[in-house]
């Protein structure tokens, strides 16, 4: 008896304890290359159902559709017929339809405005003689002698006689070069010849108020230290060259 009491106390533990699950068998299916074969017949059902299905294509919407009855607008056709548009095969759109080629025309051409066709033909004889003669070309002058306008003759201004010495008889009456002393002078300071210079507006003014002074002769203000007869740098060149 006491023999047999631990082997009835195991067998009644074996009886309690829940089965070892075999860990080789997978969890809710047989083993791996089931659970792989299933995931590829998956995957190969699920391609072939996106190639065979497709959702419908929606139907092309047509003119009567656009255009709701009964409003009094005009229909997309007649507005193609107005138009002169046809429309396209496909899809319902309008397309304008395609002009009519331009027709051929044998023969000479017109020359446009902006052609050669404009310019004078004054210059040819042939197109002149063609269409003047000599009764027309006395009709022209005729006619272009009566629009003449002759201006009044009138006498020329006269010449102040006190505009003071004349620059340019006196240019032409010397002949000595500037600098070249021909007057006998006196000693003038450069004071004297910078402060009478300087109060003139120009050189040709000095030589006229150095003239009218008594020069070329005397030099009372100053104006031709040198002796030559001309004041302050004026130049009778340009006077001489201008005669030449």
């Amino acid at each position: 008896m006491r023999a047999w009491l631990p082997l009835t106390m195991v067998a009644a533990l074996a009886a309690c304890d829940p089965a070892v699950p075999d860990s080789g068998s997978g969890v809710g299916f047989g083993d791996y290359d089931s659970y792989q074969a299933r995931q590829s017949r998956d995957a190969a059902l699920a391609t072939s159902q996106r190639q065979t299905v497709r959702p419908p294509a929606p139907a092309p919407a047509t003119a009567a559709a656009q255009t709701p009855e009964g409003t009094g607008a005009p229909t997309a056709a007649e507005i193609d017929a107005a138009l002169g548009r046809t429309p396209a095969s496909t899809g319902g759109v309008i397309t304008p339809a395609a002009p009519a080629p331009a027709p051929v025309q044998t023969g000479t051409v017109p020359r446009s405005a902006g052609s050669s066709a404009g310019i004078s033909d004054e210059q040819s004889f042939e197109a002149v003689s063609s269409r003047e003669s000599i009764e027309s070309d006395a009709q022209r002058i005729a006619r272009q002698r009566a629009q003449f306008e002759q201006a009044p003759v009138t006498a020329l201004p006269q010449r102040p006689q006190d505009t003071g010495p004349n620059l340019a008889e006196y240019a032409l009456s010397t002949t000595n070069q500037p600098g070249e002393k021909i007057y006998r002078r006196s000693f003038t300071s450069q004071r004297k010849y910078d402060r009478a210079c300087s109060g003139q507006p120009s050189a040709a003014q000095a030589q006229q108020a150095f003239l009218a002074a008594g020069g070329p002769q005397r030099d009372r203000l100053g104006m031709d230290p040198d002796g030559d007869g001309f004041a302050c740098g004026w130049d009778p060149r340009p006077f001489r060259a201008a005669k030449g």
